[in-house]
């Protein structure tokens, strides 16, 4: 049975690729009488499917090493092309995790999209990105995951352009988009060329290729810089960040995916490539730098925001560059870790704003208030993702963050990026929840309900799920012995977290006072609103160098290019005007013409052959 399942384990992504197919009578509009709910059926089916196939295939492989699946789908001639996948504990058991969520994801979708007109094109893409996802976890081939990673960016630009009515949606879509392809672009750079050096693109072959390559240094520094693009960008991160904010026009139920195992899968490539990475130590830099300026930048931008799925969508970037920095400093057990405690709390947390917007009609945050007794339901799931999200004992994200510091603890620098990052994360979050929970209730929140069961069920599963994270860490023996506990820097997280959470529950859950939605002054708050103006900055420098290089090809190619065109048309019709008064209709006259004209070019010859070779004696008899 083991085998069987080890066999059977490309099945796990064809589940998604099936049920995309599935659905499409319903999302291509053939199929109208029943409505679109069967498309979600069996989409929801395939999704069970799945996750049932990798939870007894993460059964099967337990405590073994990890087994490679070939697969040959094209052999001509000598050209055997195969697709190599690894299954280890950690890929499959990554694949649960996605496989879950998408499926709590997809039954919150029943509720949350009731009655929208395209359901059925919704779950044929939720399947396709399903399908990606899990293909990445399980591949062994970075071709692969690049072509995986493909169908992510394209998944992303359909599902936040799903309401391509707006023109806010569509521009967000392209944006995203574009914003991906500039990282999958130097990425593919990178592919051609370590399959240059090592000669295989199977991620086990370039670690062994890594330990004993010899590059040179600016080799090696670009190789490593181009691998790095591709992540940069799948996981939001700085100067690739922009993307992740726009894509919350999308449907709620698709950001519970997004920034939550989406952005992780980028994570997830960049951790098979470490060994190569590795090579070059300003790789390695470049990846910290990146890393600690997104995590801090991001926390900063994410207070300034009043929109409620903006306002957590920069944390997902924020505590992705956490995992950067753990890539760079060649800890990516800790990585592994840090995704899945936040991959828990965050599906929670969109969760639960998902049941926010539907039921309010609304994203800003100025327009909430007083929720707490109106959705009991909804509070209790935001509170626990709160919890899980920071480092409070006794919830995943503590127990994360503790082995992130500890294994950085010779690095102050590095400490204090994490707490300053958790105590950000902790003000933020307390913040949210004071304007949409707590105080008097807005216009908008009046008569506020909870949310159907359909939306009811996944959110406080998952509420379960995340309070049980600490009991699955002990049961996988990834918690700490008492005895090798930093107590150190378990105070500082306590600390970091409960003075984030006291500043803004003395701000914004003091009912003495007016919520204030702008703390600092104008100035800083629109720039730290705005991103740090970084779209601005891109509009002067790369944008604006774009349109005027495009006005600079469309002068040279009007006057220039089709000047000498028509020049030449001038000149042919002019002589041609002029020849046809020479036409004297006798023979002889037309024969000397020829005659003297083949003269001139064998005298024109001889003189371009004598002229160079006459230049060449003088210049040696010189």
């Amino acid at each position: 049975m083991s085998q069987f399942l080890i066999q059977t384990s490309w099945w796990v992504p064809g589940y998604g690729l099936i049920g995309a197919l599935l659905t499409l009578p319903w999302s291509t509009g053939l199929v109208r009488r029943t409505g679109p709910r069967p498309a979600a059926y069996f989409n929801l089916l395939m999704t069970v499917l799945a996750l049932v196939h990798s939870g007894a295939l993460l059964q099967a492989i337990w405590n073994q090493p990890p087994q490679r699946l070939q697969i040959s789908w094209l052999q001509v001639l000598d050209l055997d092309l195969s697709i190599t996948l690894e299954i280890s504990v950690i890929g499959v058991g990554a694949a649960v995790v996605i496989t879950a969520l998408s499926l709590l994801a997809q039954f919150f979708a029943l509720g949350y999209l009731e009655k929208d007109w395209a359901l059925g094109r919704f779950y044929a893409l939720m399947g396709f990105f399903e399908a990606a996802m899990s293909g990445i976890v399980l591949s062994d081939s970075l071709f692969l995951s690049y072509a995986l990673l493909e169908m992510l960016t394209l998944s992303t630009y359909l599902l936040v352009g799903f309401w391509y009515a707006q023109p806010l949606v569509v521009t967000a879509a392209r944006d995203a988009f574009l914003t991906k392809r500039v990282g999958d672009m130097l990425l593919l750079m990178g592919v051609i060329v370590v399959f240059t050096f090592a000669g295989s693109l199977n991620f086990s072959d370039l670690a062994t290729w890594a330990e004993s390559a010899n590059l040179a240094p600016l080799t090696a520094a670009l190789l490593g810089l181009a691998l790095i693009a591709g992540p940069t960008g799948k996981c939001a991160q700085f100067p690739l960040n922009l993307w992740l904010d726009e894509a919350m026009e999308g449907p709620n139920p698709a950001s519970i995916l997004r920034n939550s195992v989406v952005v992780a899968c980028g994570a997830f490539v960049l951790i098979k490539l470490q060994p190569v990475l590795a090579i070059s130590p300003i790789a390695l830099n470049a990846l910290m730098a990146l890393g600690a300026v997104t995590a801090v930048g991001a926390s900063l931008v994410a207070i300034a925001q009043i929109d409620i799925k903006r306002a957590l969508s920069h944390t997902t970037s924020a505590y992705l560059g956490l995992v950067f920095l753990a890539v760079g400093m060649q800890q990516t057990d800790v990585a592994l870790l840090f995704l899945f405690t936040h991959a828990i709390a965050k599906a929670l947390l969109f969760m639960s704003i998902g049941s926010i917007i539907l039921t309010t009609n609304t994203q800003d945050l100025t327009e909430m208030g007083g929720l707490v007794s109106r959705m009991p339901a909804t509070t209790s799931s935001f509170v626990v993702g709160a919890i899980a999200s920071i480092g409070l004992l006794p919830l995943g994200s503590f127990w994360s963050m503790l082995e992130w510091g500890s294994s950085f603890w010779e690095s102050p620098w590095l400490v204090a990026v994490l707490l300053l990052v958790n105590g950000l994360t902790a003000f933020n979050l307390t913040r949210v929840f004071g304007l949409a929970f707590w105080g008097q209730p807005q216009v908008k929140t009046r008569r506020t309900p909870e949310v159907p069961w359909t939306m009811a069920v996944p959110m406080v599963s998952l509420v379960i799920i995340a309070l049980l994270v600490p009991v699955m860490l002990l049961q996988w023996h990834l918690l700490p012995n008492l005895a090798s506990i930093n107590l150190p820097l378990m105070l500082l997280l306590m600390v970091s977290s409960v003075t984030g959470c006291g500043l803004g529950g003395l701000i914004y859950l003091n009912s003495g006072w007016i919520k204030p939605v702008d703390l600092i002054v104008r100035p800083i708050r629109d720039t730290l609103a705005y991103d740090f103006w970084i779209e601005k900055v891109y509009r002067l420098s790369v944008v604006s160098g774009v349109v005027q290089g495009s006005k600079l090809t469309a002068w040279l190619d009007r006057y220039v290019v089709d000047g000498m065109v028509n020049l030449v048309g001038v000149v042919s019709l002019f002589t041609g005007e002029s020849l046809k008064y020479t036409i004297s209709g006798q023979s002889r006259n037309y024969l000397l013409t020829v005659f003297m004209g083949v003269i001139l070019t064998l005298m024109a010859l001889v003189w371009s052959f004598r002229f160079p070779y006459s230049i060449a004696q003088s210049l040696l008899g010189n």
